[in-house]
C-alpha cells in the first residue's frame, strides 16, 4: 500500500481556492497533514464516501462529512478546479461553533445570531 494517501508533491503549492488534494479509499488512509486549503475524498471519485478537511477557522479541528446519499444528513461536492460543498457545513463544538459555505473554492461565514461571524474569531 506504498503511496496510498500521498498528497502530490505540487498540491502542497499555496493556492487560494480550496480543492480536493488526494483521493483515498479508507478513513485510516487520510493524512495527518493536508496542504491549506486542501481536502480529501474518501472512496472513489465515482463513488464517494467521505470529505474531510481542516476546518477553515484554523483552530485545528477536521472536519469530516458523509458523502454517502444513503445517510441522512449528507452532503455533495462539486469537485473541479475549486471545490464547491452543499449544503453548508456546520459544526458545533464545545467552545466554538464553524458554519460556512464552501462554494468555487470559497469560504463563506454564516453570520450568527448576536451579528458576528461563526468560527472566525471575531
Amino acid at each position: 500500500m506504498a503511496g496510498v494517501g500521498k498528497i502530490p508533491f505540487w498540491q502542497w503549492i499555496p493556492g487560494r481556492a480550496w480543492r480536493v488534494v488526494v483521493v483515498v479509499e479508507a478513513a485510516d488512509e487520510i493524512p495527518a497533514r493536508l496542504p491549506s486549503h486542501g481536502a480529501v475524498i474518501v472512496g472513489s471519485l465515482q463513488h464517494p464516501k467521505w470529505l474531510a478537511f481542516d476546518c477553515p477557522c484554523k483552530s485545528g479541528h477536521r472536519i469530516m462529512v458523509t458523502l454517502d446519499p444513503k445517510h441522512r444528513p449528507h452532503w455533495k461536492v462539486e469537485n473541479g478546479k475549486r471545490l464547491t460543498v452543499y449544503p453548508s457545513v456546520d459544526y458545533r463544538g464545545t467552545t466554538r461553533r464553524c458554519h460556512y459555505f464552501v462554494t468555487n473554492g470559497t469560504i463563506r461565514w454564516v453570520k450568527d445570531l448576536d451579528g458576528g461571524l461563526d468560527g472566525s474569531g471575531r
